[in-house]
């Protein structure tokens, strides 16, 4: 009997809100192309973009042509591009005008597809006038998917209002709540080196590991999103969802399953481990800082406070560094370093678990004192996994050295020199949506805790009044970073 292929892909409509924004021309649309190159789509998939303008069919494809296909990394094929565009129509649809969803869902269910996928990538206060209309007009049915970008609120009220408005239209189950960082090879690679080998879980726990550091770093300031990003800061833009993402995939259990809510069940269990910090331990353990005038690239760049439309005397946070603890039996006592920043020294997100020296060595340390025994995850600019440790120098010594092994970059068994193309985070998330697989999103419990966890630190900034320590754009971040870990006689990784 022919079993079903798990990997397959159903037809479907992809309905794109916000279909002429950036995040749908510079990652959507991108990924949608790639999984269409790969022949991974269903021939009969469609991609309906939504926006408020009125604009033509053409007139968006042409828009594709000169702003989508420019950013496609190598050679487009031709025919590939033109099939493409074949899936692609546009529609006008004011997320605050019934009338355009009426015929919106004429248009979906004229075809019925099994699988609608509604993408919001729109402001989050559009959120519930979308599913509202969505569920008024009949696209809410079981083959329905919403999709969530981020941010869900401002803090854990707000946020919940959110899932209760959304939940009212559309099951959990329905639901993807998008963390763009979930989807990372590299991350994808954790699990399966944790939980696929016998190698890493002797040592994955308090025993073996001095501590674990978490940076995503962006060499960008605000940008465009001044407006935007003045009301949240980076604590609420970066580390209640993805840092706390990151953390709980390094520090959770194995699950009993791939399943979503298996895997979602020991996230959830991580985040409510998490100690939190009581508003006496905010300026002991939390670097809150703002980037001022330095230089990017080579050339100078503004403050944080004179940037297009940032307040003179804002004092929003563009930089945390935090020290976490978790409270169970495998992680007590183990420093996790969470730490982020926007007009950094470089753009780099990366995961680095530091493991114990031994106890005494009986050779020579190199002269530079490298610590080894580190296993470094680097999520961007270039996806790695590398093992670091030391070897002996060669010749008539018995002197140590540092060596890498790249586990990445090594070549399954019986494979030979063959070539795997990476499927990138926004492809691989958006398949998921597609096949209805949730293990990679979030889920609303899970939000919810990682708000919890995050709001002491919140309230104390804003009980203190206390303003974030200034540092030079182009920086690693104020020099209370640096301090926070040579507390514990550690350092940041791109210092050793």
């Amino acid at each position: 009997m022919n079993r079903p292929d798990p990997n397959a892909v159903p037809e479907f409509d992809f309905v794109l809100f916000g279909g002429t924004g950036d995040l749908a021309r510079r990652k959507l649309l991108p990924a949608l192309f790639d999984a269409h190159a790969s022949a991974t789509l269903h021939p009969r998939g469609r991609i309906l973009a939504l926006g408020s303008q009125a604009m033509s069919r053409e007139a968006y494809l042409d828009m594709l042509e000169s702003e989508v296909r420019p950013m496609l990394p190598g050679a487009v094929a031709v025919d590939t591009w033109r099939q493409f565009l074949e899936r692609v129509a546009y529609q006008q649809v004011d997320a605050r005008a019934p009338e355009g969803f009426d015929a919106l869902a004429e248009l979906v269910q004229a075809r019925g597809a099994p699988v609608v996928v509604c993408y919001l990538a729109t402001a989050p206060h559009l959120f519930v006038p979308i599913c509202e209309q969505l569920a008024r007009t009949g696209l809410n049915h079981a083959g329905v998917r919403v999709v969530l970008e981020k941010p869900l609120g401002h803090d854990l009220a707000s946020s919940e209002a959110i899932n209760d408005a959304v939940g009212r239209h559309f099951g959990e189950e329905q639901i993807y709540r998008i963390d763009h960082y979930l989807g990372k090879e590299s991350v994808q690679n954790l699990m399966a080196i944790r939980f696929g080998n016998a190698l890493f879980e002797p040592l994955w726990r308090r025993e073996w590991v001095r501590d674990v550091q978490i940076t995503i770093a962006e060499e960008l300031g605000v940008e465009r999103r001044g407006n935007f990003y003045d009301g949240i800061g980076a604590l609420r833009d970066m580390v209640q969802n993805h840092l706390l993402q990151l953390l709980c995939m390094v520090a959770m259990e194995p699950p009993s399953s791939l399943s979503a809510d298996a895997i979602r069940d020991e996230k959830l269990k991580i985040l409510k481990a998490l100690r939190p910090l009581a508003q006496h331990e905010v300026a002991e353990r939390v670097v809150r800082g703002q980037y001022c005038r330095g230089a990017a690239a080579g050339n100078p760049v503004p403050g944080y406070a004179g940037e297009p439309g940032i307040a003179a005397d804002s004092s929003t946070e563009t930089f945390v560094a935090i020290k976490a603890e978790i409270a169970n039996w495998r992680w007590a006592g183990v420093p996790f370093y969470l730490r982020t920043g926007k007009r950094m020294q470089a753009r780099v997100a990366e995961i680095v678990v530091q493991f114990r020296d031994v106890p005494y060595s009986v050779f020579p340390r190199p002269l530079d004192h490298e610590p080894g025994n580190r296993l470094v995850i680097t999520l961007q600019p270039e996806e790695s996994i590398r093992l670091h440790f030391l070897v002996k120098q060669p010749g008539d010594t018995q002197a140590l050295q540092p060596a890498t092994l790249d586990l990445q970059r090594m070549l399954p068994r019986g494979q030979g020199a063959r070539h795997e193309r990476k499927t990138g985070a926004y492809e691989r998330l958006l398949l998921d949506v597609i096949r209805g697989r949730l293990g990679l999103f979030v889920r609303r419990d899970e939000q919810a805790q990682a708000w919890r966890w995050v709001a002491p630190i919140q309230q104390a900034w804003t009980d203190s009044g206390l303003a974030p320590k200034l540092y030079t754009a182009g920086t690693w971040g104020p020099a209370a970073s640096s301090a926070l870990l040579s507390r514990d006689g550690a350092v940041w990784h791109e210092e050793l």
